[in-house]
């Protein structure tokens, strides 16, 4: 609903944050504010990074102790520092190709030097603010150099799990594994197939995912290995572990190779450690990363970690969303995180002697084959952008880690100037009507072609010319044009549409446009955003009619005659609000049949008497909730809010009176939502008090309308019986993101940081009928 009046007030932003429009900074309530939350979090956070840090040691031929430094260092330097609050940060599988390089050119000591040149190579980026720019390369080549560091960490540590040692290439060690498997220790194998297959099975046991499997894995193979006698070798630590001791030295050879291999650490570091925190921000609500402090974090924990002999930190994913699923809400659970890695070292360095080497080993197998990502692999090819991510991988593997993002980069290019200078021109003709389609980026390079097609329509022809470009250059402009000229001077009509912008009708009035618009990348989807603003709205309407019928119904129709024949079939009620700016199959990205859909001012549900009638103005709803239920039979009932809602602000401002107008009337339904609000208000935490009102009210209010729902008699008795899911969203129009509620604690999430488990089967049904949907769509 447009704003009816509204108590917001605008957060003021930190100018590094992630985002605009993102929900405002919580107030500090002191590092301990949240203790009960980051406590025993703090404590999972731990018991993952205990044997992560002992395996990456291992695969980076430095000393063991090096991971436990760099897990402390990770945690407590980087904890207090860092822009995230609730990334952490440690010694991470993305750089054991590079520090084992290292390792073999230079030394270990070496090797920690280049660590603390790294480290203020960051901090020097962190000041000169460019963490954003780290962000601009492509994910296909980020995902191709952590495939091609995964492939290549299990080419090398499955010699370990066998008893062996690892060879110096990728080449090496597929060659060599026959021979190695030939005479492989069995005590080292047996412990490593048993680390991997916990760490297979672990997580699909019921009830059990809060315990880590890495350590369940390490602790049942090193229990396995001494109650068997099994032969396998065991780590190896120092007699005093708090003996330091080791000073970084300077490296000998070329300065020039020296300083690359710094700028390369700290390069690889930085982009792992800002991709993590911008995935992380995507798993909460909490504040946002802010990026150059979190470099300059990152920055001051590798100099301190090389200067105490240990490895290379980053931010590490696996770690951070174990953190956020834990249930974190400040930095205090990493700084505690680190804390507990010294106290476990100081207190319990006799056991880590007793893990044998093939459980580090196999552990880092399974990490290896899952950095490998199949679901990457799959958006990267929906994209096009398979090619850059193979090429990248292979180079890594094949070659070294800098040479092939270098080759990755070269490749996307390459790709990209392809797409540039690639258009895509067809034509169909039936009699004297011809219909042209111009896709991609119009430029020089297409005139050739373009005006050979043109050439092939007869004079006198009526033609139809669909521009779907989002680029066009003066010379390919000419040459439409002046084809358009001649053709309509031969008798000819010729009928210009253009789905992106109007570069064309732009040049046409003398005015070129030099850059795509904030809109241009969703304008397929807002048609009527790229018309001249004083265009009638009727011809805004009719126009989007016209390109329906023109360019979407060919499509659907095939969709559509079939839901015409069968009739409608859909699994969702959504219920939500009238606003304008709400379109609920672009949120829900459902295509026709899938939704059906009550929209009302406010999304409300009014609430039966205590007789179950209704008054006569609430018939609507109820009628739509029960003709869902009854007859369609749907399996989910959906309640989305969404931010800024003009009626959160009516009500808000004492809206819904009785006898005050229709308008007045019908927010006398949020009644029961205020309330709530009231009741919150006084037990509010610090995260809630930090939004606006209005949208505090909003997410509170489809809380409320969930409850209303169960009033319904034909609703919580489909309910009670399992038969139908209840489902709270709350759409963020400026972040164009959806939250999800958890039933649970009544707390939302963004979708895909987590599925939350009372309406996983629901969502993954809905999913399923939408792709039936979907496939007799053409493509």
């Amino acid at each position: 609903m447009p704003s009816h009046s509204s108590r917001t007030t605008a957060p003021e932003n930190h100018p590094d944050d992630q985002a605009q429009n993102r929900p405002a900074r919580s107030p500090k309530a002191g590092l301990f504010g949240n203790l009960r939350y980051d406590l025993p979090a703090s404590i999972v956070v731990f018991l993952v990074a205990i044997p992560l840090s002992l395996g990456i040691a291992l695969a980076s031929g430095a000393p063991i102790t090096a991971g436990l430094i760099a897990a402390a260092v990770g945690g407590i330097v980087v904890g207090f520092a860092g822009g995230s609050a609730l990334q952490a940060s440690g010694p991470a599988a993305g750089l054991t190709v590079v520090v084992a390089g290292f390792v073999n050119e230079y030394g270990w000591a070496a090797t920690c030097a280049i660590t603390v040149a790294a480290g203020l190579i960051q901090i020097a980026l962190g000041f000169l603010r460019v963490a954003r720019a780290a962000l601009a390369i492509s994910p296909a080549i980020v995902h191709g150099m952590l495939a091609g560091i995964g492939i290549t960490i299990t080419l090398a540590q499955i010699h370990v799990v066998l008893g062996g040692k690892p060879n110096s290439s990728a080449t090496e060690n597929v060659l060599a594994l026959p021979g190695q498997v030939m005479h492989m220790n069995s005590g080292a194998a047996v412990v490593g197939v048993i680390v991997i297959a916990i760490m297979l099975l672990w997580p699909k046991l019921p009830k059990v995912q809060a315990v880590p499997a890495a350590l369940v894995a390490i602790v049942l193979a090193t229990v396995a290995a001494t109650a068997l006698g099994l032969g396998a070798a065991r780590v190896d630590l120092p007699e005093n572990v708090l003996d330091l001791g080791l000073a970084p030295e300077m490296p000998h050879g070329s300065w020039s190779a020296i300083a690359l291999a710094a700028l390369t650490m700290a390069v690889i570091a930085s982009v792992e450690s800002l991709l993590s925190a911008v995935a992380v921000d995507r798993m909460h609500d909490g504040p946002r990363a802010r990026l150059n402090r979190e470099l300059i974090g990152q920055g001051l924990g590798n100099t301190t970690s090389g200067l105490l002999g240990g490895l290379p930190v980053t931010g590490v994913i696996v770690r951070s969303s174990t953190n956020v699923a834990a249930g974190a809400k400040s930095r205090l659970s990493t700084i505690l995180h680190g804390t507990w890695v010294v106290v476990f070292v100081v207190l319990a360095a006799g056991l880590i002697e007793q893990i044998p080497l093939a459980a580090l080993a196999a552990l880092l197998v399974v990490m290896g084959v899952r950095m490998v990502k199949p679901a990457e692999i799959r958006e990267l090819k929906r994209h096009r952008e398979l090619t850059i991510y193979v090429v990248t991988a292979f180079a890594v593997v094949e070659l070294n880690l800098l040479e092939g993002v270098a080759l990755g980069i070269v490749v996307a290019i390459l790709q990209a100037l392809y797409r540039l200078t690639h258009t895509k021109i067809r034509t169909e003709h039936k009699d004297e009507y011809w219909h042209v389609v111009v896709e991609g980026s119009l430029t020089f390079a297409a005139v050739p072609r373009l005006n050979r097609t043109l050439a092939e329509i007869p004079a006198g022809a009526r033609v139809d010319v669909d521009l779907n470009v989002d680029y066009m250059d003066h010379a390919a402009f000419e040459a439409l044009h002046n084809w358009r000229v001649t053709h309509e001077r031969m008798g000819g009509r010729v009928d210009v549409d253009e789905v992106h912008e109007s570069w064309y009708e732009d040049n046409v009035a003398g005015t070129p446009g030099g850059r795509k618009s904030i809109v241009t990348g969703a304008a397929w989807l807002f048609p009527w955003t790229q018309r001249r603003p004083e265009a009638a709205p009727k011809a805004h309407l009719l126009h989007g009619v016209s390109e329906f019928q023109r360019v979407t119904a060919p499509l659907v129709r095939p969709v559509l005659a079939e839901l015409a024949k069968e009739g409608q079939k859909p699994s969702q009620l959504f219920i939500t609000c009238s606003d304008s700016r709400l379109v609920p199959h672009l949120m829900t990205a459902s295509g026709p049949g899938d939704l059906f859909t009550v929209r009302n001012v406010g999304n409300l549900v009014p609430r039966p008497g205590e007789d179950g009638a209704f008054a006569d103005a609430d018939v609507s709803v109820a009628a739509a909730i029960e003709y869902a239920t009854a007859v369609l039979g749907v399996s989910t009932i959906t309640v989305c809010g969404h931010s800024g809602c003009g009626a959160m602000g009516a009500l808000l401002d004492g809206a819904g009176g009785e006898g005050a107008s229709a308008l007045d009337a019908w927010l006398a339904h949020g009644a029961h939502t205020m309330a709530r609000y009231r009741v919150d208000s006084a037990t509010e935490e610090a995260g809630e008090a930090a939004r606006s009102e209005q949208d505090r009210l909003g997410r509170l209010n489809v809380l409320q309308q969930l409850d209303n729902l169960l009033a319904y008699p034909g609703v919580s008795e489909r309910v009670e019986a399992g038969t139908l899911q209840l489902t709270g969203m709350f759409f963020d129009i400026a972040a164009a993101e959806m939250h999800l509620l958890d039933p649970a604690t009544g707390t939302y999430s963004p979708v895909g940081a987590k599925k939350v488990p009372a309406i996983a089967d629901a969502a993954a049904d809905a999913e399923a009928d939408s792709a039936q949907t979907r496939e007799h769509v053409p493509a």
